[in-house]
């Protein structure tokens, strides 16, 4: 299960919206929705979080190109908006196509099995090895530095584990907005 939010900035603060997932198909599709809710081209911020299992912020600052950050590359390379994080940051020339074979809610068919197979599977195998790609780092991933300015440190942004949405949010003075769209 996904939750998404985006924060945009505005002259009194910020402002949230819950990020409607359906009718996103791709990142660029992603970025439209966020630059969407910008306020005279400020920053926006996106946050997806997937059960504390990996979270991932994308800042988007006017037509400047946007910024990334996934907590957790591998975990979030076996979910379907995670994956499209990690495709851009490794560079992968991977079309979007592939998403629309999967049902985009967090449980893809066969997401439990999948998950379990992985776990099940020796540390030194395969790990965070797409097929025909190369390897997807277990750990952070991106722009660690995407936040700096805003209140959020690039130390606090790798060290992030659980309720990660609500500790950036907290950090941004952000809470208040982003606890009213959960």
């Amino acid at each position: 299960m996904y939750f998404a939010a985006l924060l945009a900035r505005t002259e009194d603060g910020w402002e949230a919206s819950d990020m409607e997932l359906d009718d996103v198909e791709s990142l660029s599709d992603l970025i439209d929705l966020a630059r969407t809710a910008a306020v005279d081209d400020d920053t926006v911020v996106a946050l997806i979080e997937q059960e504390d299992a990996w979270f991932g912020v994308i800042r988007v600052d006017g037509e400047e190109d946007p910024r990334y950050f996934v907590s957790n590359a591998s975990a979030a390379d076996r979910s379907s908006y995670g994956s499209m994080l990690t495709k851009e940051l490794l560079g992968s020339e991977e079309e979007d196509d592939e998403l629309d074979e999967l049902d985009l809610d967090g449980t893809e068919d066969g997401e439990e099995e999948a998950i379990a197979a992985f776990t099940a599977e020796d540390d030194d195998a395969d790990e965070g090895v797409r097929s025909g790609a190369e390897p997807v780092p277990a750990g952070p991933l991106g722009d660690p530095r995407l936040l700096d300015d805003l209140g959020v440190s690039h130390k606090q942004l790798m060290t992030i584990d659980a309720d990660a949405l609500s500790e950036i949010a907290e950090s941004l003075g952000a809470t208040e907005v982003l606890e009213a769209v959960r």
